[in-house]
């Protein structure tokens, strides 16, 4: 598959001053797959190692290592020299082994002549438990499923991508129908690397649900495997609410309900969990509106996502007929799809903010306000496109942006302040 993140790879490799690249993501987004790829295409060599079954490495980086004996320990494992120039070094799930993590600084500071990646499933969490990390000598670079985009091009339409990519808005109104057809796609089998294989080899949507439906087993196994014991019961029960919560009018989370007298405080280690883990998305609703948005988030309201659309519609009972009913896919559960897509296609672009804001008595809303680190740009998500609506125009008429983006099925159209902009095209922000 064609991952926008290997072209930074790419970029990371010719940099001069290269530092170790932890890739982070959720299990099952496909980082392995990328780093091995990666090492195959660019490097002579690459030596893989996975932190989390290669017992035989366990004490690599005990004591007090150094770059060399690491290296010539690397060297025993794998067989054959290692050449710093021809050599990629991947170390996955490096969160495993706490030292390991403590010895990226070695190769950051003593060696940068060393291509060292890594993979990680639960970074912070490992941080979180107080596992050293050099955050000065390394990089990180998150890894989400595959975006819209990186599904148009799995499915063999880059030359729709490269249409929105160029702003070719001319042309895109002939293709209306066939960027829908593909959105309800996408909107069915998700961005998860294995549903997205499946379903691409020959339009299977059975083979990517199956795969779905596997995906989520092993979530659930992973609770068992890596939660902590006190919190996995809580853990379960709030995994298990978010699609409930999702299908609602008003997606703010509430404990309550959950279950009957729930208190976030009871939670809060479960929340903790699965979003250090990358298993739920939450953004807050931000008090003050402008940038930097992360100054004004409001702890105590927030929405709770999963990673994936195809996996939010699988827990949802996503019919594959649904996608034959018009726009209705885009409706269902409340819009629940379409506002998980949004989200999805705006963290795919990597390190900005986002919240959402809530006018006082809840009269307006607008679902996600963007921190582009000049401003917070409102984008307001809708299916087919209201005029009339006064969530972005209470939002508009209060705060005075500078720019606005509604975000529907309607086709481009740029107007004094405000952006109309395809669901299809989210993704060009």
């Amino acid at each position: 598959m064609d991952r926008t993140a290997y072209g930074h790879l790419k970029k990371w490799k010719e940099r001069q001053t290269r530092r170790p690249l932890i890739l982070r993501g959720p299990r099952q987004v496909g980082k392995t797959w990328l780093l091995r790829e990666f090492g195959e295409r660019e490097y002579a060599r690459c030596v893989y190692v996975d932190f989390e079954s290669s017992g035989q490495i366990s004490g690599l980086f005990d004591g007090k290592p150094s770059v060399d004996r690491i290296v010539t320990e690397l060297e025993l494992y794998a067989g054959y020299k290692i050449d710093p120039a021809e050599t990629l070094l991947v170390f996955d799930e490096v969160q495993a082994i706490p030292q390991a993590l403590a010895c990226l600084k070695l190769f950051g500071k003593e060696a940068p002549q060393y291509h060292v990646l890594c993979g990680s499933s639960g970074l912070d969490a490992a941080i979180r438990s107080g596992a050293p990390f050099p955050a000065e000598w390394v990089e990180v670079l998150d890894l989400h499923p595959l975006s819209f985009f990186e599904f148009l091009r799995a499915v063999g339409r880059e030359e729709y991508v490269g249409m929105l990519r160029e702003s070719r808005y001319d042309l895109t109104p002939n293709y209306r129908q066939d960027y829908i057809r593909f959105l309800k796609y996408y909107c069915f089998v998700g961005g998860m690397p294995e549903a997205v294989g499946a379903f691409a080899a020959d339009r299977d949507f059975f083979a990517a649900r199956e795969a779905q439906i596997r995906i989520l087993s092993v979530y659930e196994q992973c609770f068992s495997k890596y939660a902590p014991i006190d919190a996995l019961s809580r853990i379960r029960t709030l995994w298990s609410s978010i699609p409930r919560q999702l299908d609602r009018e008003n997606r703010k989370f509430l404990f309550g309900a959950m279950k009957e007298g729930a208190r976030a405080r009871e939670f809060d280690a479960a929340l903790t969990w699965l979003t250090d883990n990358g298993l739920v998305r939450d953004i807050h609703r931000a008090e003050v509106p402008e940038s930097p948005l992360a100054a004004s988030e409001d702890a105590r309201a927030f929405k709770l996502y999963l990673p994936d659309v195809g996996l939010l519609g699988c827990l949802l009972g996503l019919r594959q007929d649904m996608l034959l009913e018009g726009s209705s896919v885009f409706r269902a559960y409340h819009g629940a799809l379409t506002e998980q897509y949004v989200l999805q296609q705006l963290d795919s672009l990597n390190q900005m903010v986002v919240c959402y804001w809530v006018a006082p008595r809840g009269t307006a809303e607008v679902e996600f306000l963007v921190d582009n680190g000049l401003e917070a740009i409102p984008v307001e998500v809708a299916v087919e496109q209201n005029l009339q609506s006064k969530k972005l125009r209470v939002f508009r008429e209060r705060f005075l942006p500078r720019q606005s983006i509604r975000t529907s099925l309607a086709d481009y159209r740029r107007e004094p302040g405000l952006l109309n902009l395809p669901l299809w095209a989210i993704e060009t922000l």
